[in-house]
């Protein structure tokens, strides 16, 4: 299944399945920033936040880690195919926390190959995808990431149902006595924990948030569209001074997501140019906040009972998004060791 396409009035380039990917490589060009607020506009027109995932899964969380790390050959073969949306890459948001959970497949090296075993957990997008980002673990606990293609001899690839979200299709991949050549290699052997895990850690933190700011801003559009037009006791909604409130806490916790995550991503870009990650605190506030505030704001919406049911499933999804990305735990540490400076 091809990523569907988005595009731009003003540039024909600009692509969902690959806004991040260069110009040269056929890809839409765009900054992070710029990339934001696409995904944005997507969450909310879709109104799905699963599908919302499945953009980001591809166009960012798999797509990155490979401009940024690839050889000059593996940018060349996946790239404009990931960027056009016939190819699909997938990764686990299992891998997508850092250093906080430990890989669940293992490396060993052989000759001139790698064999890889193991299985991986929660992979968005992994029925449909074409290749897949995979994190393994050296009997030294070195980590490497490597390139797995779909119709490499002992890869097996078993979808699976997730109780949220069920828009992002969802798998499991197992790999035995896996032989993948230094070719598959992303990154430099044995340091994907100084370079691929935070850069996919900062991704997922910024980037799964913009569609759910999309999908606040139509479910308050909702909410408000229902105040205007419903009547309780002969008198419109609007007038009650706690739907109000509600309304307005909603549009509040709306624009400070927005602002926190235009920041974070801005600081990407510079972070991009400069050869460094964007900041870990602003990375990991923004999801903070962001996972709050869509809980808070599904709720309301849900309780201001908001058309067409999007608002009791996104509040079930938002639980979901609240415990990814290494949930409230795992972000406020990282929070409190950048304010501590303790690196």
């Amino acid at each position: 299944m091809a990523i569907p396409i988005i595009t731009a009035p003003t540039d024909a380039a600009t692509r969902l399945a690959g806004p991040l990917v260069p110009l040269d490589l056929g890809g839409g060009g765009l900054s992070a920033a710029e990339t934001c607020e696409l995904l944005e506009a997507f969450g909310e027109g879709s109104r799905d936040p699963g599908l919302g995932l499945a953009a980001v899964a591809h166009a960012v969380l798999a797509t990155v880690p490979m401009r940024a790390f690839g050889t000059p050959d593996q940018r060349r073969h996946y790239l404009p195919r990931m960027a056009s949306g016939e190819w699909t890459g997938a990764v686990s948001l299992l891998q997508t926390q850092g250093a906080s959970l430990a890989p669940t497949v293992n490396a060993q090296r052989a000759e001139k190959n790698w064999i890889l075993d193991g299985t991986v957990d929660l992979v968005a997008g992994a029925p449909a995808a074409h290749h897949f980002l995979v994190i393994a673990a050296d009997p030294d606990g070195e980590r490497t990431a490597f390139l797995v293609d779909r119709d490499t001899p002992g890869l097996q690839v078993e979808p699976t149902g997730s109780g949220a979200m069920p828009s992002c299709l969802w798998g499991r991949l197992t790999v035995d006595s896996c032989r993948l050549g230094d070719d598959a290699v992303l990154g430099t052997p044995r340091a994907a924990a100084r370079e691929v895990e935070p850069l996919l850690a900062a991704l997922d933190w910024v980037f799964t948030c913009a569609p759910w700011i999309g999908v606040m801003r139509a479910l308050l559009g909702d909410a408000v569209a229902d105040a205007r037009d419903r009547h309780r006791f002969g008198r419109p909604l609007a007038h009650s001074q706690s739907v109000r409130l509600d309304l307005a806490d909603m549009a509040v916790q709306c624009e400070l997501a927005a602002g926190m995550l235009h920041r974070a991503a801005a600081e990407f870009d510079v972070g991009t140019r400069s050869g460094a990650r964007p900041s870990y605190e602003h990375a990991a506030t923004t999801r903070l906040f962001t996972a709050a505030a869509v809980r808070s704001v599904t709720a309301a919406a849900a309780h201001l009972h908001s058309a067409d049911g999007l608002a009791e499933r996104a509040h079930r999804d938002a639980a979901f998004f609240a415990a990814t990305g290494g949930g409230g735990e795992v972000l406020r540490a990282v929070v409190a060791a950048s304010v501590l400076e303790l690196g």
